[in-house]
């Protein structure tokens, strides 16, 4: 599987300190050039800029990814743009890990798999990485917006996970 980032689940990982959980869930994440400047750019919030400066060494850099001619593409961000089209190179084997609504649809029309921030946190949990409430509650000290809908189906899921999962100690 070949794992490529938009800048919103690379950006809300990193503010809450679980960015980490990428190699460990996937090894290799690959992001597009946009991603990376939108990733350095002055609006990023330092702690993110930091990372990136420092980026690690299972975050790859895609140097050129050919823009896909398809209309509908061309009223997202370019960081969502050059993610699709670099996922596109990689389909079948692509998953995209994509926040928001817009590129989200694309992808699906596109038929690429994808994941949400919320989605690589989930399945960090279900493996014990993080503790999906207390991320779920730097999440939301962010701008990171979730419907009260999704967030009490992920907590109740979260939860019978949990009581289904025989205790280790």
């Amino acid at each position: 599987m070949i794992v490529v980032a938009d800048t919103s689940p690379l950006n809300y990982l990193a503010l809450i300190d679980a960015v980490q959980i990428l190699p460990e869930l996937f090894g290799q994440v690959f992001i597009p050039e946009a991603v990376s400047r939108e990733l350095k750019s002055p609006g990023t919030p330092s702690k993110v800029a930091v990372w990136m400066s420092q980026s690690p060494t299972w975050l790859r850099l895609e140097k050129s990814v050919a823009p896909l001619d398809d209309e509908p593409l061309d009223k997202l961000g370019a960081g969502e743009r050059e993610a699709i089209a670099l996922a596109v190179t990689h389909k079948p084997d692509a998953l995209l890990l994509i926040d928001e609504g817009k590129g989200r649809r694309e992808a699906e029309r596109l038929q690429i798999r994808f994941m949400g921030t919320l989605g690589v946190l989930d399945k960090a949990a279900g493996l014990g990485l993080v503790d999906l409430p207390s991320a779920i509650q730097q999440l939301l000290q962010t701008t990171f917006y979730v419907t009260p809908s999704l967030l009490k189906t992920l907590l109740e899921n979260d939860a019978r996970r949990k009581k289904s999962t025989p205790s280790h100690k």
